[in-house]
């Protein structure tokens, strides 16, 4: 299920002719300044090309450069490759640097690199953000090509410390980082599926191996069952599909000393959506494979939690569906009734996802959860907002958000706030229904209003909504992030969930 195919150890960094690992190529990080230092590589020929390159502003050592020097013989690799860490090394500098050196390697088809821990920094944070910028950088969609020709790999990879004792602080951090990638590539692999490939049910399929693989409790209700339980938000957006809808749910308990303590996890789980009767434009719809992106993130999180093991309880809900036009499916000006007992005006068939999350809240409070988090590709307003760069965030209770604030700062990622105004709740009332699923115009605070329609089903229970709208999905890579799939947040909660391990 989860193919490992670099290979990252530790060693000791002696000098620029040592290669016993037989590496192909050997990166150094530089911070602006170490590049304004003479003999800062160690091997004259190599200094005065970079330092001709330096003068000439083709490389300043800014955070996100990468060059590629042929060594031709000078040193006992083909190449060294020199990235630039801006005014100083940090966790998102050498991630970067570390993503654009694995895309390098396999621009070049080689398969082991040698990378050699930077100064200004401690070695662990260092091994933290090389090990996962390496992985998450050898991340490609997979292709469906009839004769695909085989691809590059980056096989192997060897961080050098300064000493054993750095190497053995390496080693450590090696592996949590490893599984922090991993669960993120994962959530790439998921999320990048296409529609014919992933529905409701093979979606729970695939809960159902990762909860098997690391001992989660797991449950899946199919249509009946969730009919039967009063699901009416989730079975009326996926009745319209010849793929019906599942209510996935996965449990951990990391510390049952404190079982009523229980962290409840929402992901938006709609394999495909047309937009229902209320069709969205054909230009990009092919991009709605994505719309299941916070599943995808939560089952990438729990790939961490399975492998880090954070002492905390969690209760995963993916409620799942496939939003489809036909003569069955739900239409605009729907009276919907929920699991909560609430009911919905339906105005607009393309505003699914938060009806379905707000049955996933439902759910997740009903098994436990006495705090609750939501991710989902919810909005388009979002981009408006942010463009393609941040995650939106609205809660019901600051205090709780700030954690999960701290923790994107350390993974990398960018989420920012949203307000929570009565002004804004008051948007979504109805004159027929408890609460309506748009207002009269989503061009109006649509991501703000969106995530309030979840929050009015989360209630008291402190509550906080992510909205990946913009940054679960790119049509061209940008920064470290790939084309397509992004899997976003799954770092974030990494962080969130295994702090310490991470730190």
């Amino acid at each position: 299920m989860f193919t490992k195919v670099t290979d990252i150890t530790t060693g000791v960094y002696t000098s620029l002719m040592d290669n016993r690992s037989g590496a192909d190529a050997i990166l150094v990080c530089l911070t602006e300044d170490e590049l304004r230092q003479d003999g800062v590589l160690g091997q004259a020929q190599l200094d005065q090309a970079l330092a001709r390159m330096r003068d000439k502003g083709l490389f300043t050592g800014a955070s996100g450069e990468l060059e590629a020097l042929p060594t031709h013989g000078l040193l006992p690799y083909a190449y060294m490759l020199v990235a630039g860490l801006g005014p100083a090394a940090s966790r998102d500098t050498l991630r970067a640097a570390a993503v654009f050196a694995a895309r390098q390697m396999l621009a070049l088809q080689f398969e082991r690199l040698a990378v050699k821990l930077p100064s200004g920094i401690d070695s662990r944070s260092a091994a933290l953000a090389l090990t996962e910028g390496l992985l998450l950088g050898t991340y490609r969609i997979a292709a469906y090509r009839k004769n695909d020709p085989a691809r590059a790999e980056l096989r192997q990879a060897v961080l050098l410390a300064e000493a054993a004792a750095d190497a053995a602080l390496v080693a450590s951090a090696i592996a949590a980082a490893e599984a922090v990638a991993e669960g993120t590539n994962y959530a790439r692999d998921l999320t990048n599926l296409p529609g014919n490939k992933l529905v409701p049910a093979s979606l729970a399929e695939e809960a159902v191996r990762l909860a098997q693989h690391y001992g989660f409790a797991c449950e899946v209700l199919d249509e009946h069952e969730i009919a039967a339980r009063g699901m009416g938000g989730l079975t009326a957006v996926g009745g319209g599909s010849v793929h019906p809808p599942r209510m996935i749910t996965l449990r951990y308990t990391g510390d049952p000393d404190n079982a009523a303590d229980v962290l409840g996890l929402v992901g938006k789980g709609v394999t495909f959506d047309t937009g229902g009767i209320s069709m969205k434009k054909p230009d990009g719809m092919e991009e709605m494979i994505s719309d299941m992106g916070g599943a995808a993130t939560l089952l990438g999180a729990l790939h961490v939690v399975g492998q880090l093991k954070p002492k905390v309880n969690l209760v995963v809900v993916i409620p799942a569906a496939e939003n489809m036009t036909s003569g069955t499916a739900y239409r605009p000006g729907d009276i919907v009734t929920m699991l909560s007992g609430h009911s919905v005006e339906v105005l607009n068939t393309d505003a699914e996802g938060r009806i379905i999350l707000a049955e996933g809240i439902t759910y997740a409070k009903s098994l436990g959860a006495n705090r609750l988090i939501d991710v989902a590709t919810l909005t388009g307003a979002i981009l408006i907002s942010f463009a393609d760069i941040a995650t939106g965030a609205v809660t019901n209770e600051d205090a709780f958000l700030q954690p999960l604030l701290g923790a994107a700062g350390l993974a990398g990622e960018k989420v920012w706030q949203l307000p929570n105004y009565p002004e804004y709740r008051a948007m979504l009332k109805s004159d027929v229904a408890d609460i309506k699923n748009a207002t009269s115009s989503d061009r109006w605070a649509g991501a703000i209003t969106a995530g309030l329609f979840i929050g009015y089903f989360a209630e008291k229970t402190p509550w906080i909504h992510l909205d990946t709208g913009g940054t679960a999905w790119l049509w061209s890579a940008k920064g470290i992030e790939p084309k397509g799939a992004t899997g976003v947040m799954v770092r974030t909660l990494a962080a969130y969930l295994c702090g310490e391990q991470l730190q």
